[in-house]
């Protein structure tokens, strides 16, 4: 039988026989209906939820990390490749949560596109960069978006070439006539 004493302390309550009780009890039962809550939305899918949509971000934040810690000088330039690499990633698997990765069929230049970034952001802000950095990251960036033009080409095509269509109609028809 427990017995709470009040004279010994008005402001913390004891058991009988003079031990206290922990002043981060209230605290703790808290603590303890939190993870009720927590176990119970987790069983309830919340979570997974959150996880399978938001995952990219495990990516995104050591890239955008990355690019603060540059600019803040804490790192050197050569950080920046990789978190321009990261965050293209992490862009183009956002890109890929919101409108299906059916979607990747398209988009898969864009890995390609990743190290271009990383290595152009190095030339960028490197003082006295090496040129074969500008030159790597020009060709890794053209052949990615020869890549993309090719692929939407060939799932687009149709489209593509009824565009091109129009668009030569309509400078057709709209162009100014030359009088010789």
């Amino acid at each position: 039988m427990w017995v709470i004493i009040t004279s010994l302390s008005l402001h913390q309550p004891t058991f009988k026989g003079g031990i206290p009780i922990a002043r981060n009890s209230y605290s703790i039962g808290i603590l303890f209906i939190g993870l009720a809550v927590l176990l119970l939305l987790g069983k309830l899918g919340f979570f997974q939820v959150l996880v399978s949509f938001f995952w990219p971000l495990v990516l995104l934040v050591p890239g955008l990390l990355f690019h603060f810690l540059y600019f803040n000088r804490r790192l050197p330039a050569g950080v920046l490749v990789p978190g321009g690499i990261l965050t293209t990633y992490a862009l183009l698997f956002f890109f890929c949560n919101i409108f299906g990765w059916s979607s990747m069929s398209y988009l898969w230049p864009g890995f390609i596109l990743g190290p271009a970034i990383g290595l152009y952001e190095l030339h960028l802000f490197e003082r006295g960069s090496d040129r074969g950095i500008w030159i790597a990251a020009m060709v890794l960036g053209g052949v990615s978006v020869a890549l993309f033009a090719l692929t939407i080409l060939v799932k687009l095509g149709i489209y593509v070439i009824a565009l091109i269509l129009v668009i030569a109609g309509l400078s057709m028809i709209f162009r100014k006539r030359r009088l010789w």
